[in-house]
């Protein structure tokens, strides 16, 4: 018995296959009622089935099964392929998979008659032996008809006749988030037309599972587009169903169903696309025994200004579809551009041609139509100087950053483009590498595509890893237009830059990159780590980011080892799986050996990479994964051994139920930390809280008077208003509820939403209910009340403490508290609301009004008053011996008000307040009536 196994990169061509509507019907009705493939030879046959037969050579493949377990983006995939010889003699049969390129394979197991053999991860050697070589095919360069992000397994082996051969094939791979969604892919090419064929998904994922959608198969033409036209329904057979965190989606065509997608065998790719449940926040931490894995992806920020300069060549080699699609790719792209960024194209071959001289112009609809007529005559002529395009880019954008008053909010990046090798100037890959380093200097991101065979594929990557940028390569018979116009769209919605992802440094090891210079819309940030403080019961996490005029930080603490709510034992399709199948200890190791090779690919130091190379191979036979420095070799399980069983491999759930945490679902236990930070806060007794009632603070008298306001459901009020001066206006919206049983109100109104506007020195306003805050300084931002996380812009700062408070700080000189209450299990007259505290008044002016701002700067007496005789003032120190007398009078700015003692509870009624209470709505106390303070809606500043 001859076996061989090899990997490729290539796609064989397909043998001649019997396509008949018949053989298909014979299959599906004859050979499929009775499964045992062996005892189906001898089985009478139809004539016609027999002819065809005769005229195939190779052996049948008579099962097809895929099955996906995906838990939290970290995919296991298992493929089952039997393939029987029905003939008289010996045959090969080749087993061919195509599976993406980011993927490791994990193990492979094959059985043929009553032998099996499984294959072992181990150290690839330096050198193959002779021996080796005789065994072995040579594999192809990577670039030899490599598809697009896709790789291929083969392994071939003679079946004896009238037996059958089993394949088992285990891949794993960390799904990338691009344009909003994750890709599940799953190769369907078997070559043939397969008895039985099956494609089985499980997901599982705790945020919550959102725009779940199966498009038609793609075929390899379209592979990577990300687009499908006309029919977008899924392919038939295809059963989808799915709750909130799981989904279980089946592909099980029958052999007529097959014949009419393709009548060679040749299906294409299922797909599956699916987002998750997001927010503003730090993220989803998720945390299982002593492993973590965070991924970041907010949404409703405004995109940040871009400065980017197109480089594109126009070589010879481009002649034809490849600069024409080059052209209707940048037309739509251009039309793309938002009105704050600026742009430059660059056409090179042998000459390099500059459309704008010495600058980047802003985007207007004349700009466009002039870039458009540029790129409309570029012809293709030359040789290919890409050292010398990148280098004039680099200083385009370099001279651009430094000469002109740039918004220091936007992001720069180059987009380049080339079907070829460098040919002309400089054509040494190292010198290109290091010139082009040395002309970024780290001070904007490199982004490169390579279109067709002829590209140096290799020293475009490493160009883009170098450089914080990213790379695709598209073949040339694909639709170029679309894949780069998709490509740009990844890159083209900058939300923030400088990211930075910190955990304590006494609670986790081996973390996995922390630093971003760019999130873009639709993408993802992954970072993964081991915790070493096994007696912390939580972790905390802070993001700090930078979105156009504001600078972003995000913080929470995630609990370790709490109760999981989301349970998953049991689960159909998420049995557990043999051995250790931990898969965020997984998703650790998969990226950590894929920054290895990346870190690897970067280096220029031997030493250094000879150090990478041999601790992503020692990670990877620790893990069993295949990478570039290991390999699969092939074991005789022995000569009678049992052959391999369909399992699939899919992760543990042994207490899961108690040890898987996510951030969507569960929070850091009560008293951690919440207690402390609440103690913390430092404010004044002047607030605006409850049904309202309104407490006001004077310190250099020592003592405080309250009152209450009876407003109606959705009165508007004035709080503080003192627009004219430091420019700020805050206002409450009230709501109403029932009042209380044998009370003496009608109906009781809160706070739902506070409005904080500042006009100095530039425009802004913050909206506040119990859920949400809304930021718009010219550009929206959302916030959840529920995250903790801080804010800050060039004069304000929001900070938010998780269903707790919300402080808001104006040039360092006014802040507000806003306090969150939240009822649980709210009885008929309770209300979510809001509690308003003014914390620091400082930058408020004397001429401040509202119904606090007018008593903020205002000195208050407190008289004795009697029947017979004229008011005396009251000092201070015979304030407590006033409290039981009803007379008591304050003077206000010449009035006087009648007030009595009275205790009110405050800051969330954790406190107790001493005031003197003034009746009737406050008549007499507040400048004017009720009616004066109200607002006509909550951004109304009292100026017309």
């Amino acid at each position: 018995m001859i076996f061989w196994l090899w990997f490729c990169w290539g796609f064989s061509s397909s043998v001649g296959q019997p396509d008949s509507e018949l053989m298909a019907r014979y299959l599906e009705e004859e050979l499929l009622a009775d499964y045992s493939i062996v005892e189906q030879v001898a089985r009478r046959v139809p004539r016609q089935a027999k002819f065809l037969q005769r005229l195939e050579t190779r052996p049948r493949m008579s099962e097809l099964t895929v099955k996906s377990t995906i838990i939290s983006r970290y995919a296991f995939t298992t493929v089952s392929c039997t393939m029987v010889n029905s003939g008289s003699e010996a045959r090969e049969a080749v087993f061919e998979m195509q599976i993406p390129a980011a993927a490791f394979i994990s193990n492979f197991t094959m059985s043929i008659g009553n032998k099996t053999y499984y294959g072992e991860v181990t150290g690839k050697e330096k050198k193959n032996s002779s021996d080796d070589k005789a065994r072995h095919k040579k594999p192809p360069s990577p670039t030899d008809g490599r598809e697009n992000g896709y790789e291929i397994f083969k392994a071939s082996a003679f079946i004896p006749r009238k037996m059958q051969a089993r394949f088992l094939l285990h891949y794993e791979e960390l799904l990338q988030r691009r344009l909003g969604k994750y890709e599940y892919t799953v190769s369907i090419r078997p070559q043939q037309l397969v008895g039985r064929l099956r494609v089985e998904v499980n997901i599982l994922e705790n945020s919550g599972i959102v725009s779940l959608e199966v498009p038609p198969l793609r075929n390899s033409k379209h592979k990577g587009s990300g687009k499908t036209e006309g029919d977008v329904s899924p392919p038939p057979s295809t059963v989808i169903g799915h709750t909130k965190t799981l989904a279980k989606v089946t592909f099980n065509p029958s052999v007529v169903e097959q014949t009419r997608i393709a009548r060679n065998g040749i299906l294409g790719d299922f797909i599956i696309r699916y987002d998750v449940n997001r927010e503003l926040s730090v993220g989803d931490v998720q945390i299982l025994n002593g492993y973590f894995v965070h991924y970041f992806a907010p949404t409703d920020l405004p995109p940040l200004p871009k400065n980017v300069v197109f480089v594109l060549d126009s070589s010879a080699s481009m002649v034809g579809t490849k600069l024409k699609q080059t052209k209707e790719a940048l037309f739509t792209i251009l039309q793309d551009l938002r009105p704050e960024d600026h742009f430059n194209i660059i056409g090179f071959s042998n000459r390099i041609k500059v459309w704008q001289q010495d600058q980047l112009v802003p985007v207007t609809p004349n700009n466009i139509r002039d870039a458009k007529k540029y790129i409309h005559n570029m012809s293709p002529t030359g040789g290919t100087n890409i050292n010398g395009a990148l280098q004039t880019g680099a200083k385009l954008l370099n001279d651009y950053i430094a000469q002109n008053d740039i918004d220091a909010r936007s992001v720069s990046l180059i987009i380049f483009l080339t079907d070829g090798r460098p040919t002309v100037g400089e054509t040494q890959s190292s010198k290109i590498l290091s010139n082009t380093k040395e002309a970024i200097r780290e001070k904007f991101c490199l982004f490169t595509i390579g279109i067709g065979n002829d590209v140096d594929q290799k020293l475009l990557e490493r160009m883009a890893l170098e450089n914080c940028g990213m790379t695709r390569h598209f073949q040339e018979d694909e639709d170029a237009a679309s894949h780069l116009k998709g490509f740009y769209d990844e890159i083209g919605t900058p939300l923030l830059s400088d990211i930075r992802v910190d955990y304590p440094e006494d609670n986790v090891e081996q973390v996995t990159q922390n630093f971003f210079p760019n999130y873009f819309n639709g993408s993802e940030i992954i970072i993964a780590g081991k915790l070493i403080n096994h007696t912390s019961d939580s972790l905390h996490v802070e993001v700090t980011a930078s979105n156009s005029k504001k600078y972003i930080l995000l913080k929470t603490d995630v609990a370790i080892d709490l109760p999981s709510r989301n349970d998953i034992g049991g689960v159909p399709g998420l049995e557990d799986g043999k051995g250790d199948k931990n898969y965020i200890e997984r998703a650790w190791s998969y990226l950590t050996i894929k920054e290895l090779l990346n870190s690897r690919l970067k280096s220029n130091d031997k030493q250094e990479r000879d150090q990478l190379m041999e601790k992503a191979k020692s990670m990877a036979l620790t893990y069993n994964f295949v990478t570039p420095f290991t390999i699969l070799k092939m074991r005789e399980a022995g000569l009678h051994s049992e052959p391999p069983q369909e399992e699939f491999f899919s992760p543990s759930t042994d207490g899961i139920g108690e040890k898987l945490q996510s951030l969507q679902g569960h929070k850091a236990p009560p008293g951690i930390h919440r207690q402390q930070d609440k103690q913390r806060i430092k404010i004044s007794k002047t607030s605006a809280d409850g049904d309202p009632h309104f407490v006001i603070d004077f310190p250099s008298s020592k003592f405080s008077v309250c009152f209450n306001i009876d407003g109606e459901p959705g009165d508007i009020l004035r709080l503080v208003s003192d627009h004219k001066e430091s420019g700020v206006t805050v206002n409450g919206q009230l709501i109403g509820a029932p009042a209380p049983p044998n009370g003496h109100k009608k109906q009781r109104t809160y706070f739902s939403t506070i409005t904080i506007l500042s006009n100095k020195p530039e425009r802004s306003y913050l909206e506040i209910t119990p859920k949400r805050i809304i930021l718009d300084d010219g550009e929206r931002l959302f916030l959840s009340c529920g995250r903790s996380a801080v804010v800050r812009s060039s004069s304000l700062e929001v900070s938010i403490f998780a269903n707790a408070n919300v402080t808001v700080t104006i040039g360092d000189t006014i802040s507000f508290v806003i306090l969150i209450h939240h009822y649980k299990k709210p009885a008929p007259y309770q209300r979510n609301h809001l509690g308003f505290y003014v914390s620091n008044s400082k930058g408020l002016s004397s001429d401040s009004h509202g119904l606090l701002g007018q008593f903020l700067n205002q000195e208050v007496k407190l008289l004795q008053e009697s029947l017979n005789t004229s008011p005396q003032q009251v000092g201070q120190n015979q304030t407590e011996a006033l409290k039981p007398n009803p007379t008591n009078t304050l003077k206000v700015k010449g009035r006087l008000v009648p007030v009595v003692w009275k205790q009110r509870r405050i800051y969330n009624g954790q406190q107790e307040v001493d005031c003197w209470f003034a009746k009737n709505n406050a008549d007499k106390l507040i400048d004017g009536s009720y009616q004066d303070y109200l607002a006509s809606h909550p951004f109304d500043t009292g100026t017309s």
